[in-house]
């Protein structure tokens, strides 16, 4: 029995005789179609044993594959072949190979390993490469045929077409998912569709072809495809047929060898070397032996290109047998000893162009390579290095402590054409060293001596550098910009550390980025740069002046600069600046970016924590974001920014005047400005204005014909006329928000008829004695809050259920005030169209009785049934009689409510929340509403009756209720949808009745209960 993986050839498309050999690779015997039968053929071909390259980053990835061979050998019979082995046992084992990135050449695909001889062999090769066929048993039918619905399936006839033709596109119907086929061999064995024996008359082949998708796989598309395979899953394709094991081996895909951090034998590795001797690239960096395994490399390989490896020790043998391999470009050798290390090293060769000897330990090198172009000795352990490498163009000596400031000298200079060098962490180079390289190098470029304290570039003149790193130099002081200032090609300065250098004063015309960071007595800095596009300047405690001239700079950051006063800027593009915590910046500073100061085109300005700043006026066209966060000694701002469309006062609590005239606000929120008492605004496109808590505002100018949302919520100084005034120029305000302003009267409420939008108004906490005013102002209103206005008279309300005032009236809000029972009772009853009513702590309401309608009294039945109380008829009652629209009542904290009855004559079929809690002195519940939901009598100490017909509720709460759990449960019966129920701290109520409780109600999901048993 045979185990095929993924993709099996059947014998339609297989014409190779079975005794042929292909490419060096023995065809099994008894296996015509290729397949793999265990994992040395692989190992043959690769030339690698698999278990080399068990890593620990493919541990879970392994586990998986010896669950999966252990369920195909638990699932195979265990039918032995020619072998000896049972079938089942001999499932493929593979690991995944090697890691790394592989460099492809523009190779024709032509190479394929395959073919015969003569153009008959070449057909057949071809016609058994072209069809590969996807079969699945039905034993082992992993995913079942999916089809759509009946309206875009295809026909039986066009999938038999597709099928016989080879199309390598499935009809839109189909989708087959197999993994294995199991076939035993032979075609007396081999099974069809329905798993009886396929003799191959036409009946068994239609059935075997409906499960069955070709796919046109020649070599050309298999090396298409291939090509963006990793090393692993090439080896993975490799174990899926003949073809493909052929394919995954061509040397394409084996241009470069990575063994890096791998355990790989000396005789494993010359296999590999063997088997694929045009590799171009081998990387041996932490593999064991690596003197032996490069050695082996260099002479088998010709064809060497680029050679990596390291961690270990490199004999002399080596390098003098580099000059072997002629076609080596580039070399890098990390963390070696060379030789025995404290020999002279030498290195000769002649296309060599990249070398990097990192982090090595020798005493001495010596390096003839006409070719090289980028050498490396970056944190080596060498004395001296003699360099004859003409070409040579970047040269790293970084951190190079043993070369002496001579060894530095001579190395560079015998580099005429240098353009890159880089000495960092060289403690030993003078200026001396520097002027003899500027001398040699005219070319020089790149130029990296940081953390060289013994240098001052004083004399030295380097005209074609244009990136300069100095982090760190002690010697480095404002004499030094004297020499810099010679670098006319100058586009990167970095300063950073220079603790020495006092000023900076540069005028470089290509200047691109200039850093000075933590620069501790850096004072002044003057750039006169066309290209300046960014600047660093941070921790400079005592910079206190800066000069920038430049027509390409953007965006400006100088945070936490403490002591700077003085700021000139003539940047033409300059569109953000950031000046955040500096603290001595005066008013001055208004003028830099206002019109004319010389940043036409700025957009965003931050000046956040400035506490030095008093009286600020900007005056930009240009300006759109504004932040003056935390500007406590602020106390006049003037804006007349067109475009501004932010602004941050957050803080700015000293704020007395304010002008935003003209602006582009949409909104503007003063109301942290407490003592602000002059306002101007004009803003034609503001939506939205508060002034909560200005309680000084006097004297107020809003010119904002888009207005539609004011809060001036206790601005006590606010009058009559400055409300008028807001009016007649925001005619479109639909919410006012005028809650303890207590000079608001009459003259100002008249005022609001200006307002025809007007549909919210707060008058709350004023001292308002006649409603009048609303009442023929404010027709189109919809909510009014009227809480604690304790100075209205009982009849204030009378126009609201006798006048037929505020038609659209929905929400009325007369908390904590003084209207007497009969006021409020008459407010209920005949105000039906209001959908909220909050008459919470109205200490003269005693008893919440809609017993009667229409003034008739009403005495209520005894006990409740919802199947009569809401029945058709009285749901749908007679079209005299008007159902209340109340949707929402809040009557908490009423001391003197003493009893509450809604029976199912007070027609409140929208009322869904009722709001009783902190009602000390409630004692009776009488309440019958279909769709009531939510019923809160929390804390109502006193409650003893309570009767509920509401098959609607959902939520009950009765926390700190002095109730008895049988009252509980006759209520909770009628409430057959009751999800939630509050019981805490109910002294009646004892633990034990829970259970009471869930079967009165079976609908109950939470008891809450704070008792214990």
């Amino acid at each position: 029995m045979k185990i095929w993986c993924c993709l099996c050839f059947t014998e339609d498309d297989e014409f190779e005789d079975s005794d042929t050999m292909k490419e060096g690779i023995p065809v099994i015997e008894g296996d015509p179609e290729g397949n793999i039968e265990n994992s040395e053929d692989v190992e043959m071909q690769l030339g690698l044993s698999l278990d080399l390259f068990r890593s620990r980053d493919t541990a879970d990835e392994v586990e998986s594959f010896r669950s999966l061979e252990d369920m195909i050998a638990m699932r195979a019979p265990l039918v032995a072949d020619n072998s000896g082995e049972p079938a089942g046992r001999r499932v493929t084992k593979w690991w995944p190979l090697i890691h790394g990135p592989r460099r492809y050449e523009g190779e024709s695909s032509s190479g394929v390993v395959g073919g015969g001889s003569g153009a008959s062999s070449t057909a057949i090769d071809d016609l058994q490469h072209k069809r590969a066929k996807v079969l699945a048993s039905p034993k082992f039918y992993y995913s079942a045929a999916m089809s759509s619905d009946a309206g875009s399936s295809s026909s039986s006839a066009d999938r038999d077409y597709n099928i016989s033709h080879g199309s390598s596109v499935p009809t839109n119907n189909e989708m087959i998912f197999h993994n294995f086929v199991w076939n035993k061999g032979g075609d007396d064995n081999s099974l069809d569709s329905n798993g009886g024996n396929d003799d191959g008359d036409e009946n068994g082949t239609s059935k075997l072809e409906d499960l069955e998708v070709r796919m046109d796989l020649t070599d050309d598309l298999l090396h298409m495809v291939f090509s963006f395979l990793d090393y692993v899953n090439l080896c993975r394709a490799a174990m899926v047929c003949r073809q493909w094991r052929s394919a995954s081996a061509h040397e394409d895909f084996w241009r470069c060898l990575n063994f890096e951090s791998r355990k790989i034998s000396v005789e494993q590795f010359e296999d590999v070397c063997h088997r694929y001797p045009n590799a171009t690239e081998v990387n041996i960096l932490g593999a064991p032996a690596i003197h032996l395994l490069v050695m082996r490399a260099v002479s088998s390989l010709r064809n060497l290109e680029a050679l990596t490896l390291g961690r270990g020790q490199l004999g002399d043998t080596f390098f003098h047998a580099l000059a072997d391999c002629q076609m080596l470009k580039s070399l890098i050798v990390n963390d070696s000893t060379l030789g025995n290390g404290i020999q002279e090293i030498p290195i000769n060769h002649d296309q060599l162009h990249h070398l990097e000897l990192i982090k090595c330990r020798v005493m001495r090198v010596s390096i003839r390579c006409p070719q090289l172009q980028h050498l490396s000795l970056k944190r080596s352990n060498m004395a001296q290095a003699v360099l004859n490498c003409p070409l040579l163009c970047l040269l790293d000596i970084a951190s190079c402590h043993k070369l002496s400031d001579a060894a530095i000298r001579l190395a560079a200079t015998s580099c005429p054409l240098l353009e890159s060098l880089d000495m960092s962490n060289c403690s030993c180079v003078s200026d001396e060293t520097l002027r003899e390289i500027a001398l040699s190098c005219a070319n020089l470029h790149f130029l990296n001596s940081s953390y060289c304290p013994n240098i001052s570039l004083e004399s030295v003149r380097l005209p074609m550098l244009t990136v300069l790193k100095l982090h760190s130099c002690e010697g480095i002081t404002s004499a030094s910009m004297a020499a810099i200032s010679h670098s006319y090609m100058l586009e990167v300065l970095e300063l950073d550390n220079c603790n020495l250098l006092t000023s900076v004063s540069l005028d470089l015309p290509l200047l691109q980025i200039i850093r000075l960071v933590h620069c501790r007595k850096f004072a002044d800095l003057n750039l006169q740069t066309t290209k300046l596009s960014s600047i660093t300047v941070s921790n400079c405690a005592a910079l206190h002046r800066i000069n920038i001239i430049s027509s390409s700079l953007q965006k400006l950051s100088l945070q936490k600069q403490d002591n700077l006063t003085t700021l000139a800027l003539q940047c033409q593009d300059l569109q953000e600046v950031d000046l955040t915590d500096c603290e001595s910046l005066t008013n001055s500073i208004c003028e830099v970016f206002s019109d004319g100061g010389g940043c036409p085109m700025l957009k965003s300005l931050v000046l956040d924590n400035c506490e030095g700043l008093t009286t600020v006026q900007f005056f930009s066209t240009s300006l759109v974001g504004l932040s003056l966060v935390g500007c406590r000694a602020i106390t006049s701002l003037e804006l007349k920014c067109p475009c501004l469309e932010k602004v941050y006062l957050d803080g700015c609590d000293h704020l007395e005047r304010a002008s935003f005239s003209p602006v582009a606000l949409r909104s503007l929120n003063l109301g942290i400005c407490p003592k602000l008492n002059t306002l101007s605004i004009e803003a034609l496109h503001m939506v939205v204005l508060e002034l909560k808590g200005c309680g000084v505002l006097s004297e107020a100018s809003i010119n904002c014909p888009l207005l539609t949302s004011l809060d001036a919520s206790f601005c006590s100084q606010l009058k009559d006329d400055c409300l008028s005034a807001t009016t007649s120029s925001c005619p479109l305000i639909e919410s006012l928000i005028l809650m303890s302003c207590p000079s608001v009267g009459s003259d100002g409420l008249y005022s609001l008829r200006s307002l025809p939008n007007l549909t919210i108004l707060d008058l709350s906490y004023t001292f308002l004695t006649n409603l009048q005013p609303i009442f023929e102002s404010c027709s189109q209103l919809k909510v009014l809050k009227l809480q604690a206005c304790k100075y209205l008279a009982d009849s204030s309300l009378e126009p609201l259920y006798k006048e037929g005032s505020l038609p659209a009236l929905q929400e009325l809000d007369l908390s904590y005030g003084t209207l007497c029972q009969s006021a409020i009772e008459e407010l209920l009853a005949f105000c039906t169209h209001l959908t909220h009513v909050s008459l919470n702590g109205c200490i003269n309401m005693h008893d919440l009785n809609w017993g009667s309608t229409g003034g008739l009294p009403f005495e209520p039945p005894s006990v409740y049934s919802s199947y009569v109380i809401f029945s058709h008829e009285n749901i749908h009652g007679s079209a005299e009689q008007r159902n209340r629209l109340l949707q929402n009542l809040n009557c908490v904290g009423c001391p003197n409510i003493r009893k509450v009855l809604i029976p199912p004559q007070a027609r409140c079929f929208h009322l869904s929340s009722l709001n009783l809690s902190l009602s000390a002195n409630l004692k009776e519940v009488d309440v019958a509403c279909f769709n009531l939901c939510f019923l809160n009598l929390s804390n109502c100490c006193s409650l003893e009756i309570l009767k509920l017909a509401c098959p609607k509720l959902t939520s009950l709460f009765l926390q700190s209720c002095n109730i008895d759990e049988e009252a509980v449960e006759t209520a909770i019966s009628q409430c057959s949808m009751l999800e939630t129920l509050d019981v805490r701290f109910c002294p009646k109520i004892c633990s034990i009745s829970m259970g009471r409780l869930r079967a009165a109600c079976p609908s109950l999901k939470r008891i809450f209960s704070s008792l214990t048993p």
